[in-house]
């Protein structure tokens, strides 16, 4: 078999080097190249072009000149550079690179008693045609490579220390392995799935950040809607208008902000990062559509399957309490995270509210392919359409998942990642195939914080434990302040993410809305994806383009 290379694929400067490692590669078959080595020492720093491990003949340090070079009895090796000859000394190169390689392997604590191996060194000249007979003083025939040598190269290599170099033991193949470990170094730093995240976090914060610049363009509009799919940073956006509205920032005078929302999960992020710092400079108000109505005295007494109550009865009594407000309980702007999930009615106490409903701000944040309720509510006032199409929250490999079921074409940009795992399972199984590779990430290195389990259908029975014992406020809370791993369902994780998500589909995919809960579900992970369901489910629900990318993950 083919001589292992390590790099794989590596680069050369002329196309004559390449030709050397590739032509090593074929004939030093059971071997191992190193190509492009370097190493430093007390003395120099070294850089070898191939270094050939050879079981059963030795180690050979192979200097490659790419262009044609000569000899001159009174100048030695000469190469044309820069229209005029300059000396060289790759013999001196390759016998210095060898005598450092075999004092670094020899040093080395794991070498320990072994012994010295047959150690040796030998030009390659690719370009230059050398006589038969051909030898210098420091350089014997053997010990080079002309043109004309090509053919039989490995042979040659493999001649230098097992015919030649008689002076030490033939290596074993455990003895190259253990040379081929100390060369790569000792106690590296290992790969930390953690701190890979931590960087690709602070890209994405960086280009969401470099994004708020349309804040600016928006600055003189009172009536703005920001589209954007999965991953936009939309909900940055939003708070960052915010912050500006209300503390002034811009030259503007503060204003009096509302900033609503429709899920739990999502009003507690939102309360975490906004209700902070001086008073004067926050929000007046933050939290849930039901959250405003309390706020208002509205008593909230409908159950939370119950439609009407929510759509019709709860926003035509907050609509009332709105139109008594006093003025210093109105707002000057109200900003709407996930505007897709309000009903039409919802709109009205809203409007209701502004201290000035001609010229007060209504500022929607929305992504109409993430409307996994029946509900379709369209603001009742004319609203200027923005467009975010860049996805910066997500890695590459992500964002592929789900791009089909994006309402726009969307440009990635949130860096490259893990790929996405696929694991079939019957419905019946998913939920416990998916507590295994719960166990998995663990395994890969995730803390159980960066973790979360989302099903699609039925809830996990964890999930449906601790929204039993702790009340919806404190599961949620228990989402920022806990260190333990989030079971969650994908309706109530809009707007949400996490490092690691392990999408659970455990349903058909007959259901209503499948299209936009899947693609809500496949996008709630920035960093690593695992899918485990039925393909076909997941193809009545996304389509074929999702399931054959998902198929072939």
């Amino acid at each position: 078999m083919p001589a292992r290379s390590v790099p794989v694929s590596p680069t050369f400067v002329t196309v004559s080097e390449h030709e050397v490692w590739l032509r090593a590669v074929r004939q030093l078959d059971g071997c191992t190249l190193l190509a492009n080595f370097r190493l430093s020492d007390r003395h120099k720093d070294h850089e070898v072009d191939l270094v050939a491990l050879m079981p059963d003949s030795g180690i050979v340090t192979v200097e490659v000149k790419g262009s044609h070079v000569w000899y001159d009895a009174h100048q030695g090796w000469l190469i044309q550079r820069d229209g005029q000859p300059q000396r060289i000394d790759p013999v001196g190169q390759a016998r210095d690179a060898c005598y450092a390689l075999r004092n670094y392997v020899e040093a080395d604590p794991r070498w320990g008693s072994r012994g010295r191996l047959r150690w040796g060194h030998h030009i390659v000249l690719p370009r230059t045609q050398l006589h038969d007979d051909f030898a210098t003083p420091d350089c014997p025939r053997w010990q080079v490579s002309g043109a004309n040598d090509l053919e039989a190269l490995g042979q040659r290599l493999w001649d230098t220390t097992s015919l030649y170099r008689l002076d030490a033991r033939l290596p074993t193949s455990d003895d190259i392995n253990l040379v081929c470990e100390i060369l790569s170094g000792r106690n590296q730093p290992v790969r930390d799935l953690v701190a890979i995240a931590d960087d690709r976090q602070a890209l994405a914060d960086r280009l969401t950040m470099e994004q708020s610049n349309l804040l600016n363009v928006t600055r003189l509009l009172n009536r703005v809607e920001i589209r954007g799919g999965a991953g936009s940073g939309k909900t940055v956006l939003a708070m960052r208008q915010a912050k500006d509205l209300a503390s002034g920032r811009g030259g503007g005078a503060r204003q009096r902000v509302g900033v609503v929302c429709y899920s739990y999960g999502l009003a507690e992020y939102l309360r975490r990062e906004l209700l902070v710092g001086s008073r004067g400079k926050r929000p007046a108000f933050v939290g849930t559509f039901e959250d405003l109505g309390r706020s208002w005295g509205v008593p909230i007494t409908g159950d939370r399957q119950d439609s009407r109550f929510w759509e019709m009865e709860l926003p035509a009594r907050m609509a009332e309490a709105a139109l008594s407000l006093d003025d210093g309980a109105r707002f000057d702007a109200i900003i709407i995270d996930e505007a897709q999930d309000f009903a039409d009615d919802w709109w009205t106490p809203l409007l209701n509210s502004l201290r000035d409903e001609q010229v007060g701000g209504l500022y929607a944040y929305s992504d109409e392919n993430q409307r996994v309720f029946a509900r379709f509510g369209r603001p009742p006032v004319a609203m200027v359409p923005l467009l975010l199409d860049h996805n910066l929250r997500n890695t590459r490999q992500i964002g592929e998942s789900f791009v089909p079921l994006a309402p726009t074409s969307m440009e990635l940009r949130g860096g490259d990642g893990p790929e996405v795992s696929f694991v079939p399972a019957r419905v019946s199984e998913a939920l416990e195939v998916a507590d295994e590779q719960v166990e998995a990430l663990l395994e890969e290195g995730w803390r159980p914080k960066d973790i979360a389990l989302i099903t699609m259908g039925a809830r996990h029975p964890v999930q449906a434990e601790r929204q039993q014992t702790m009340g919806f406020a404190g599961y949620w809370d228990d989402f920022w302040s806990n260190d333990d791993i989030f079971y969650g369902h994908v309706l109530g994780f809009k707007g949400m993410e996490r490092r690691a998500v392990v999408l659970c589909v455990n349903e058909d995919g007959t259901r209503d809305r499948g299209r936009e809960r899947l693609y809500v579900g496949l996008s709630r992970a920035t960093d690593r994806l695992v899918v485990v369901g039925d393909l076909a489910a997941i193809e009545r629900m996304g389509g074929g383009a999702v399931a054959q990318h998902l198929g072939t993950a």
